[in-house]
């Protein structure tokens, strides 16, 4: 067996000693042992991403038995036809695969024959087969499938399936080692090489990291050479894809942890070879970093393309596996904080050394400034309030239009959130949710922000003040990036315009000022959208749009902004003031959340203005209310004033690049 090397002895003692575990993994496994084997005869499967309702963005609830009808989840409607069908066969092949892995473990752990007998029936059927699939897959940026319809898919399950075969391997028959071997796994092998992209892509980490898999299996150097030190290999994903912080550049938590996972993957086989990268300084960084994003619920933020439920701490395996190479406690913390979702195998496997007995969280208390990962993350944890503001390099296709996006954590979530995104092969990921216009920034003509490098002119960060002054400028040349992606933006639209936004966060006040240079006079949108109800919503009905993202609004009307005007919202029972400026034109509505269940409340700033200035001024306090206030342009920049009470406070936001405000005078 080529994994475990050395560390299998030290396994099966722990199996006997915490019999407990073994026991779960058995009954765990049951139903997966005695299903009904299905393989697919011909290359039918597709994309688990169109496994999705096409009204709710929810996935379809999927059964074994049930190969021709899928039902949505929120309202029981039984979809039929394609495209479900066809990703019924690639979620098929996914449990397939996984219950190689799955029962082959259990075989080396118990001896009892049924384990292998179901692994060693999938494997040989899998190899009778997987010669004569056609090569089928149109999914945009991504190269084709076999076993399924693109090369991701592909290598994940034959990662899977190559594991399963290393566990059984020895108990086979000579022919039928060959005939898995062979048919199978180095036909596959084959297929991957030669249709890996040559691009920095979470896709490319699982492609190589399956070759490298094989490549021990298959013992074959020529294969480990090509997917670990060839250019495009994982040494030079780990070189090129990673931002100053340890952030993989696509820019999504779910894709971090996702390529972390093709990396260990390799490495739970290469650790001790001449092959392994563990002593690289690229791993430690890759675990920690995310962790500096938990939310108090320890959930992440829902950056980029994220579905829902992914933005969750889910990663015992990755963090078990950190935990037996580096002991660090801040991994015990996360295996803690987890504990409630148990993941019995990787505990088996890896716990080689004991948790400490005191607790440990993961969740931190401290705000940070990333300028590499660009973004900013402000709490105050004693008012259960957080600020993040993304200004992120562009990422690539897994990346949003959301260039100096903002979201606001309040109590118990998100105030203004990130809606993440809905399976990709759903019409609402790129119809809705992926757009500038559906984030809590700047869009142009209801069209997407082209790519672009933010610049951070200045930033402070203090207990009693926070400030960040940030901008893009789309009159710059666009960003040359490794990595390919479809072109969703309308760069004529975007033409010369430069967006800064100036935040600041006194103790009870966040001041949003954003200002915005359209020297073709194009339509702005500055947009907001809250988790909350509306309370004091008017002005006249008529539809928002006819075209573009936000013809999904409904309920929306339109009114004159003039002078600086509050807006309440309700949230879990709790009064929500947000004062308003700029000239132009206030929209609110309603459109959807994710899932597309609920509903945000939408606010939206139009103007055509060459110049033109949008301000948010939240108050945060629990009680006491802001009573007035006023944004007033200057020479220098806009004053803004507000009264609490008797209280008067008046801060200057200077225009010059980079100058820090001044809180001029508070006086009763």
């Amino acid at each position: 067996m080529k994994q475990f090397t050395g560390l299998w002895p030290n396994i099966v003692e722990r199996a006997a000693a915490h019999s407990g575990l073994l026991e779960r993994l058995v009954k765990d496994a049951q139903p997966v042992l005695h299903a009904a084997l299905r393989i697919p005869q011909t290359g039918i499967a597709s994309w688990n991403l169109y496994y999705f309702c096409p009204h709710h963005g929810v996935r379809l609830t999927w059964r074994a038995d049930m190969p021709l009808q899928h039902a949505c989840p929120v309202d029981n409607e039984i979809l039929r036809g394609e495209p479900w069908d066809s990703a019924w066969w690639r979620e098929m092949n996914g449990r397939n695969a996984s219950a190689c892995q799955q029962l082959g473990l259990l075989w080396q752990l118990t001896g009892e024959r049924a384990w292998r007998d179901k692994v060693r029936a999938l494997l040989m059927g899998y190899a009778d087969v997987y010669p004569g699939y056609e090569v089928h897959g149109d999914i945009p940026n991504n190269g084709p499938g076999k076993m399924n319809a693109q090369t991701l898919c592909e290598a994940n399950c034959i990662l899977d399936m190559a594991l399963g075969y290393d566990f059984i391997s020895d108990s086979l028959t000579p022919g039928e080692q060959q005939h898995i071997r062979e048919n199978l796994l180095r036909c596959a092998a084959t297929f991957l090489r030669q249709h890996r992209t040559p691009q920095i892509h979470n896709h490319e980490v699982k492609i190589n990291a399956a070759l490298a898999v094989l490549g021990f299996i298959l013992e074959d150097e020529d294969l480990l050479e090509f997917a670990v030190f060839q250019p495009y290999g994982l040494r030079w994903q780990l070189e090129n894809g990673l931002l100053a912080e340890g952030l993989w550049f696509e820019g999504s938590i779910h894709y971090h942890y996702y390529a972390l996972q093709g990396f260990f993957a390799f490495e739970k086989l290469a650790r001790g070879t001449r092959w392994s990268l563990l002593d690289g300084p690229w791993y430690q960084p890759m675990l920690k970093f995310p962790l500096s994003l938990l939310l108090p619920d320890g959930t992440f933020p829902r950056l980029n393309d994220c579905l829902a439920g992914q933005e969750k701490l889910q990663h015992r395996d990755l963090y078990e596996f950190a935990w037996f190479i580096w002991r660090d406690p801040l991994y015990a913390a996360v295996l803690q904080f987890t504990e409630t979702e148990p993941d019995e195998g990787e505990t088996l496997l890896w716990r080689h050394h004991p948790l400490p007995e005191s607790p440990l969280t993961p969740i931190p208390q401290q705000s940070f400034f990333a300028p590499g990962a660009g973004l900013t993350l402000w709490r105050r944890p004693k008012q259960q309030l957080a600020v993040l503001i993304k200004h992120s390099p562009w990422g690539g296709e897994h990346d949003h239009y959301d260039r100096q996006s903002l979201m606001l954590w309040q109590r118990d979530g998100w105030l203004l959130p990130d809606p993440g995104t809905t399976g990709y092969g759903a019409e609402m990921h790129y119809d809705y949710y992926k757009n500038s216009a559906t984030h809590n920034t700047l869009s142009v003509n209801q069209s997407n922000q082209p790519p672009a490098i933010p610049t951070v002119l200045g930033w402070h960060m203090a207990d009693d003040v926070f400030w960040l002054d940030c901008e893009t400028d789309w009159g710059k040349p666009p960003p040359a990036l490794d990595s390919h992606s479809r072109v969703e933006w309308d760069q004529e639209s975007w033409r010369d315009v430069r967006f800064r936004r100036r935040l600041l966060w006194l103790e009870e006040v966040l001041i949003d000022l954003s200002t915005v240079e359209n020297p073709h006079r194009q339509q702005l949108d500055w947009t907001l959208h809250l988790a909350a109800e509306a309370l004091d919503q008017n002005g006249t009905p008529q539809p928002f749009s006819l075209s573009g993202p936000l013809r999904h609004m409904k309920k929306a009307t339109m009114t004159s902004l003039n002078g600086c005007q509050p807006r309440h919202f309700v949230r879990d029972g709790s009064t929500i003031a947000l004062w308003l400026a700029g000239d132009g034109e206030l929209w609110q509505g309603q459109a959807p959340d994710n899932p597309a269940i609920t509903d945000l409340s939408y606010l939206v700033i139009r103007n055509h203005l060459p110049q033109a200035r949008f301000v948010g001024l939240w108050d945060l306090a629990n009680g006491n209310p802001l009573t007035e206030a006023h944004v007033d342009p200057t020479p220098k920049g806009t004053r803004v004033t507000f009264w609490r009470s008797h209280h008067m406070t008046q801060v200057m936001l200077y225009d010059e690049p980079g100058r820090a405000p001044d809180v001029i005078l508070q006086r009763r």
